[in-house]
């Protein structure tokens, strides 16, 4: 593609008005700027949203005004598909957006258009495979920095924020913030120079540690031979690629399905992998209490995370929620005086169900999103795990490059001190959510909170997988550290 350059025009933009949910929203649109200068695919480019109340004679917003507010980054990533720009209105599923309340709160908003698993060049190879993703985003946080003197906005309050696969984003976009690893790419791109670390991270549900989660998953799930998920249906878009991009919200349909025998002996397999790794982590609560695990998976940490789904009933039934009363949950907790008293962990864990035959994310078969996001220029799919690539029983095995495995995962990151974390991160993982086990998201905490960064976690009551649910309490998070 043509070389396109990089800097900001502030005075190329729309001024438009739109109501939802009964509240209106007046905004300058600044839309589809390139953000690199050799783009390889047309969805990199990005587009900055800010209040017009700013530009008004002592404009302001909740004590934000054009050049102090700081900058909400949300991606759309989804099951690490493209993820394109948003304008603030409607999401995929017809919900209003995060980037529309964000505007109304005060916040500048940068919505940046990112490769994905499926994307092809020019010359119809692959680009969008890992680290496609997590690179554009870096590239994108280059140009906001790039162009600081002109854009609205505070580029050193950066925040990004992401669900599932977008979670993950946001996740390595707090841990690997101008880590050296990522700068070949990055230059063959043309990004601009200098930093992409951001300064707080929001992370819904987020799928990663991509080359763990298959025996996390089997660790909390094993034993459970069932499985009960939503699929899309492929009508709504390209083969294998139905989403967003396509202009209506997907349909979906549900699948209950029993584990094959060849799929019960891979959870045999993997289950007992997972304490090894736990173990090797060096993981401490809070108050410096050791986590580990036996062989058999029991340990302290399963009492750990139930802390955290006991503080999730405490909040529901605070907010008024007769928890006890929702079915299922009676057979798993227990109640006194009003408090959230013990959990079953055993029984919580069959009471949520498993969503993912095994292996959850590097599927022998081959066939999931992940073993796509793991391809090659000309090789749709990689296995990522030995374990996967061992068993394989596609008939292609191939296992994709160390270094593609260790620029998507933020766990090889939080230590190194190469790279710059993000100084606050915001994790919610619901409490019913089984895209990954709950495990992924209490390490990524505990590993941060390890490494100095001001990590909070949550796993909220009857949340499925899903993200910006909680959009009041998300801001005020961002208000209290930006303004601290």
């Amino acid at each position: 593609m043509q070389q396109t350059a990089l800097r900001f025009d502030p005075e190329t933009y729309e001024v438009r008005t739109l109501e939802r949910d009964g509240k209106t929203l007046v905004y300058r649109a600044f839309e589809h700027i390139p953000y690199v200068q050799y783009p390889v695919h047309p969805i990199q480019k990005l587009s900055v949203y800010v209040p017009e109340t700013f530009y008004e004679d002592g404009g302001s917003v909740n004590g934000y005004t054009l050049h102090t507010a700081p900058i909400f980054f949300p991606n759309t990533v989804g099951g690490y598909m493209p993820g394109p720009e948003e304008a603030p209105g409607p999401d995929f599923m017809g919900r209003t957006n995060a980037s529309f309340y964000a505007l109304l709160h005060g916040y500048v908003v940068v919505s940046a258009g990112v490769r994905g698993r499926g994307c092809r060049d020019a010359n119809s190879h692959n680009c969008g495979m890992a680290p496609a993703d997590i690179v554009d985003l870096k590239a994108a946080v280059r140009w906001i920095r790039h162009n600081k003197d002109l854009l609205p906005g505070n580029a050193e309050r950066i925040i990004s924020n992401g669900t599932s696969a977008g979670g993950a984003m946001s996740s390595l976009l707090a841990c690997t913030g101008n880590h050296p690893d990522y700068e070949p790419y990055l230059t063959a791109l043309g990004a601009a120079k200098g930093r992409d670390d951001v300064f707080g991270a929001s992370c819904y549900c987020p799928i990663t540690n991509l080359d763990h989660a298959d025996m996390a998953y089997e660790w909390e799930f094993h034993g459970i031979p069932d499985y009960h998920r939503m699929e899309f249906v492929q009508e709504n878009g390209p083969k294998d690629h139905p989403n967003l991009l396509f202009g209506k919200p997907p349909k979906m349909r549900r699948v209950d399905a029993v584990m094959t025998d060849e799929m019960e002996r891979c959870s045999d397999l993997l289950a007992p992998m997972f304490p090894t790794y736990f173990n090797s982590l060096g993981l401490h609560t809070e108050d410096g209490t050791a986590l580990s695990m036996n062989p058999d998976g029991s340990g302290n940490f399963t009492d750990y995370i139930l802390t955290h789904v006991l503080t999730a009933a405490d909040k529901a039934m605070a907010e008024g929620k007769n928890i006890m009363e929702e079915p299922g949950v009676s057979d798993w907790l227990t109640v006194e005086n009003g408090k959230a008293k013990a959990a079953d962990w055993k029984k919580y864990v069959a009471f949520r169900t498993r969503m993912k035959p095994a292996p959850a994310f590097d599927d022998i078969r081959m066939g999931t999103a992940e073993t796509e996001l793991f391809g090659s220029a000309d090789q749709r799919e990689r296995h990522f795990t030995e374990f996967s690539m061992e068993h394989d029983t596609s008939g292609h095995p191939a296992l994709a490059d160390a270094e593609q495995i260790r620029l998507m995962n933020p766990m090889y990151y939080i230590k190194d001190a190469r790279a710059d974390k993000a100084p606050h991160v915001r994790i919610r993982h619901g409490a019913v959510d089984r895209d990954t086990s709950l495990a992924i998201s209490e390490i990524l905490y505990l590993s941060l909170r390890a490494a100095g960064v001001d990590a909070d976690i949550a796993h909220p009551w009857g949340i499925p997988h899903a993200g910006d649910y909680d959009l009041p309490e998300l801001f005020a998070w961002i208000d209290q550290i930006v303004k601290e």
